[in-house]
């Protein structure tokens, strides 16, 4: 827990007042407590990782549940206004902005998105359903995703169209 803690303090630009830390934190915890075998041990746990789910919520404007998966350098670069489903999967260096949802497209219907590496979620996005979000892609500002997108692309648009990255040979 506390090496992870330590590389967000480092993705972060070292800053306590940036709140994507704070809400690391507590996502960090909550994971933590799940390493806890005994049920009557991890309980105080589980209940104060609750109350502090909620305050950073109420803080941040931030909804991030530690059943979420994230890869290594996980970025909130702005808060308010995001909320991810218990069951998206995110890869290494993701960059996720304000206005953001991942989640369900239909309530009552499993499957969350599955991001790849080195994904850049632009402010407003909404990416929904059970899709896969390949390596290497930029997702505009208000796009709306709800089918998968290759590696090395960017979406845009609502629905999100897909345009290929020009990767620079240099």
């Amino acid at each position: 827990m506390f090496e992870n803690i330590r590389e967000d303090w480092r993705t972060h630009d070292r800053d306590i007042t940036r709140q994507g830390f704070w809400v690391m934190l507590v996502y960090r915890f909550g994971r933590w407590r799940y390493g806890i075998k005994s049920r009557l041990l991890r309980l105080p746990f589980s209940f104060l990782y609750k109350l502090l789910f909620v305050m950073v919520q109420i803080l941040t404007g931030i909804e991030l549940p530690c059943e979420v998966t994230l890869g290594r350098r996980f970025k909130i670069e702005h808060f308010g206004g995001i909320i991810i489903s218990g069951d998206a999967v995110f890869g290494d260096d993701v960059v996720i902005r304000n206005g953001v949802t991942v989640g369900l497209r239909h309530t009552g219907v499993r499957g969350s998105p599955v991001m790849g590496n080195h994904v850049d979620i632009g402010a407003g996005a909404k990416i929904l359903g059970n899709i896969r979000i390949g390596n290497n892609v930029s997702i505009g500002a208000n796009a709306v995703v709800i089918s998968d997108i290759p590696d090395n692309y960017i979406a845009v648009g609502v629905p999100a169209r897909l345009i290929p990255k020009k990767i620079s040979t240099e």
